[in-house]
């Protein structure tokens, strides 16, 4: 298959989930002999015209000019490129900026996308946003042909709102066969001596509930914080904690070994996010070894089951830092993460998921090129035997 990836900033993965996620599922699939390309960024780190196989297409993003407004024009300059390949399958991460240029998505291409979480939930967008947010959701299953839910919770939520199935396929994490104690040097901290968390400093990552029960607690154990600060929640969060030595910021960090090694050591990693679907860093922490406290709510549930420790509020991280040891019972935790890994989210596994998927939704009868019927718009009144029942 001819098959392209749009919706990230690029790769190699400089930003977030979507981006690692983008790396490991292009390489895999260029690695069974599918043409893959990936639509990178203007400015991305990485100007090579390819990545292991994986060819990048560059596209304008004006986001030093314009801010987040940019990604609609960077997602259209990569939908307008995508129009002239013929390409078999385009693949969307996500719907946020995307989905309002549904009427140009090439007629002659499956188009899949992965609906990501429910972004419209998430506390750090206006309440104007949020209901753009809602509106693009529409148009994300309006426009695209086929879905992918990475969670199952996300996957019931399609079914209900929107009359529609989808296909469950979550992240993948890679297990790390060495741990280098000697990492650790470079923040100066020491083998368990350190709490840890790591994710995008917005709001509704819990961020501020987690470092409020840290401040209060009396552990002597330092907090390293791994996420850029340049935003405004990022400034302030960093701020309002300045004070309290124990507390480290250290910026964002994208060496996978460096990030292994810093939630393998950990003596408590904790996740904060609370909207979405299944989380590529709390798999990564999960095949870390990583002792996780998560937030309390049925993503996180979905994927730990009883293998983690859970807070609603900063007195729970309180408690959870002063009260938590490292016995049989935390080290078993920790164990059946891994285990779980192993069976059901490895990267081979993931990746031989949407390549049959694809191949599915490419061979479905009567759903190719221009033959494909309309998407009709009142989905509870669709007509039965379309793609999205797949």
């Amino acid at each position: 298959m001819k098959i392209a990836i749009v919706g990230t900033r690029g790769i190699p993965n400089h930003y977030g989930g979507f981006e690692q996620f983008a790396s490991f599922l292009s390489v895999g699939l260029a690695d069974k002999g599918h043409q893959v390309v990936v639509y990178n960024s203007h400015d991305h780190p990485y100007q090579g015209k390819s990545w292991n196989n994986v060819e990048i297409v560059h596209c304008y993003n004006p986001e030093k000019q314009l801010g987040s407004a940019a990604q609609f024009i960077y997602d259209l300059n990569c939908i307008m490129d995508a129009r002239k390949r013929k390409f078999d399958v385009l693949l969307l991460l996500g719907y946020t900026s995307i989905s309002i240029w549904g009427k140009l998505f090439p007629k002659d291409s499956v188009v899949i996308i992965n609906m990501d979480g429910l972004e419209w939930k998430r506390a750090k967008f206006s309440k104007p946003v949020q209901k753009f947010l809602k509106w693009a959701e529409k148009l994300a299953i309006r426009f695209c042909d086929f879905y992918i839910a990475d969670s199952l919770k996300i996957q019931a939520y399609l079914n209900e709102k929107y009359k529609i199935k989808s296909k469950y396929i979550p992240y993948g994490a890679e297990v790390f066969s060495t741990e280098e104690e000697k990492e650790l040097l470079e923040y100066n901290i020491g083998k368990y001596e350190y709490c840890l968390f790591l994710a995008r400093i917005v709001p509704e990552n819990n961020i501020e509930i987690v470092l409020d029960g840290f401040q209060a607690s009396k552990s002597t154990k330092k907090m390293i914080v791994v996420g850029s600060v340049d935003n405004s929640f990022g400034k302030y969060i960093k701020k309002k904690f300045s004070i309290d030595s124990r507390i480290q910021f250290i910026g964002a960090q994208y060496d996978a070994e460096k990030i292994h090694v810093l939630k393998a050591f950990s003596f408590l990693y904790f996740h904060g996010n609370s909207v979405g679907g299944t989380n590529p860093s709390l798999l990564e922490a999960m095949a870390s070894r990583a002792l996780i406290a998560a937030h309390e709510n049925p993503f996180n549930r979905s994927v730990l089951n009883e293998n983690a420790f859970y807070f609603s509020s900063s007195s729970e991280v309180t408690q959870l830092i002063e009260t938590t040891k490292r016995n049989g019972h935390e080290i078993q935790r920790i164990q059946n993460n891994l285990d779980r890994i192993k069976n059901d989210f490895t990267w081979e596994n993931i990746i031989d998921q949407y390549e049959r998927f694809m191949l599915e939704c490419v061979r479905e009868p009567g759903f190719t090129g221009s033959a494909r019927p309309p998407i009709p718009w009142v989905l509870k009144n669709k007509p039965q035997g379309q793609r999205m029942d797949i």
